[in-house]
């Protein structure tokens, strides 16, 4: 079993966080000042903890009650900070030798070969690191932090990609916590996925289940939805299966809310791909609107109408909406979210 939980509190920012740590790569997703660096450099043992428990495959590591705290040099956890961090007076070869040192003589040098030529690195491991390109500082730093076999991978680096990942995932099945903004690299990588917001686990579960189900404002807002309403009931029908939804200037059908009051207060979201755009009134959902502005991105147009809603086209749509004369904006009952 391997379970943090972790609280260190600051005079600007404070971390709380409990949670178990699944097999696989769990993403620690949030904003920047969210605590993902933070979270791992706790979990590293470089930062200690003011309060709280780390158990990893039972073995306790750190145990504020019991006074327990195992050194970062002894938790044989692989980690990758932010920036550089291979040793600038080594050459390549010898930051990955510091790192073999544990083996015996010839266990190292094999290691350390096979490691230059897994990363197809051989050529350069006679540089010193200012005179690597920044790519290959970072496949020198993973080549080093994996030479030693570590029981769990902390990876906090910007540099980090999709095909990074597949590569590390080839190699080790330890699992991993790494801390990343991109939405897209914890769909596409991660089994699990820890939402943080200003030092809290906001929400916890599989990607999907929370870009689809995100659990409030906070978590819908972090996934990248910028159609958040706050809303009241303004009429319940389970006869009809519906709720009419009143918002400060429109008003929407959405799907019968059990357990919901008339005048109850709600929150929802819905994703701009899923808004559909017309230049008439078409269905119960579809309301008048004003084109603000147009926002071109490299496969899709993003159109920003009135009281704050946004609605994606792909750039054909557009093309072929682009000089309406009137524009109407519909809420599909299926694709509302309610926080």
């Amino acid at each position: 079993m391997t379970h943090f939980r972790l609280t260190r509190k600051e005079p600007a920012f404070s971390l709380d966080v409990d949670f178990p740590l699944p097999a696989g790569m769990t993403a620690v997703y949030g904003a920047a000042g969210s605590g993902k660096s933070l979270l791992l450099k706790l979990a590293a043992g470089l930062v200690p903890p003011h309060a709280g428990r780390i158990l990893f495959d039972d073995a306790i590591l750190y145990d504020a009650a019991a006074r327990v705290e195992v050194p970062a040099c002894r938790r044989a956890f692989g980690y990758l900070p932010p920036g550089d961090s291979l040793f600038p007076h080594l050459t390549l070869r010898e930051n990955l030798r510091f790192a073999a040192d544990q083996f015996p003589r010839l266990d190292r040098h094999r290691r350390v070969t096979e490691a230059l030529d897994r990363w197809q690195l051989a050529p350069h491991s006679e540089l010193y690191p200012n005179q690597l390109a920044a790519g290959q500082r970072l496949q020198g730093a993973i080549a080093r932090m994996l030479i030693a076999e570590p029981k769990l991978l902390l990876l906090d680096h910007a540099g980090i990609t999709e095909s990074l990942l597949l590569q590390i995932r080839a190699i080790t099945a330890a699992p991993m916590l790494f801390a990343t903004g991109d939405l897209d690299l914890c769909c596409s990588n991660a089994s699990h996925m820890l939402v943080l917001d200003a030092g809290r686990i906001a929400q916890s579960g599989t990607p999907r289940e929370i870009v689809g189900h995100p659990a409030s404002v906070e978590v819908a807002r972090a996934t990248g939805i910028p159609n958040v309403y706050q809303g009241s009931i303004a009429a319940l029908d389970p006869g009809r299966n519906t709720s009419l939804i009143q918002f400060e200037h429109f008003a929407v059908t959405a799907p019968y809310l059990p357990g919901r009051f008339r005048g109850d207060q709600i929150w929802v979201a819905i994703r701009p791909r899923d808004l559909r755009v017309h230049g008439s009134a078409s269905g119960a959902n579809c309301i008048g609107t004003r084109l603000v502005r147009v926002s071109m991105r490299a496969e899709f147009a993003r159109l920003e109408f009135e009281d704050a809603v946004f609605a994606d086209l792909t750039l054909e749509e557009y093309a072929a909406a682009k000089d309406n004369k009137e524009w109407h904006v519909e809420f599909p009952p299926g694709a509302l979210q309610i926080l």
